[in-house]
C-alpha cells in the first residue's frame, strides 16, 4: 500500500471522516470531495479508487484496497 493511501487515511480519522454505523460498516468522507461519502466495511468500498483497483492492478496478487480500508483499519486500532 502507498503511503499516501497511509496519509490520506489517517488524515479521514484525525479530521472525524468515519462514521460507525454498525459493527461492520462505516461511513467514511471522500479525501478529494467534502461533500462525498462512502459506505465502507472491512473489505469493500464504494469509492472509484476500489472500484478500479483490479482494473489497475490487475495480476499482480494484491488485496483491494484504498484509504477509506486504510481509516478503518485505524479507527479500529484507536478505538
Amino acid at each position: 500500500m502507498s503511503a499516501n493511501t497511509i496519509k490520506k487515511a489517517e488524515k479521514l480519522v484525525e479530521s472525524g471522516g468515519v462514521i460507525q454505523i454498525e459493527d461492520d460498516l462505516f461511513q467514511i468522507k471522500s479525501s478529494s470531495d467534502p461533500d462525498k461519502s462512502y459506505f465502507v466495511t472491512s473489505d469493500t468500498c464504494e469509492c472509484p479508487g476500489f472500484k478500479n483497483f483490479y482494473k489497475f492492478h490487475h495480476g499482480k496478487g494484491l488485496k483491494a484496497n484504498c484509504s477509506h480500508l486504510e481509516a478503518i483499519r485505524i479507527f479500529k486500532q484507536n478505538s
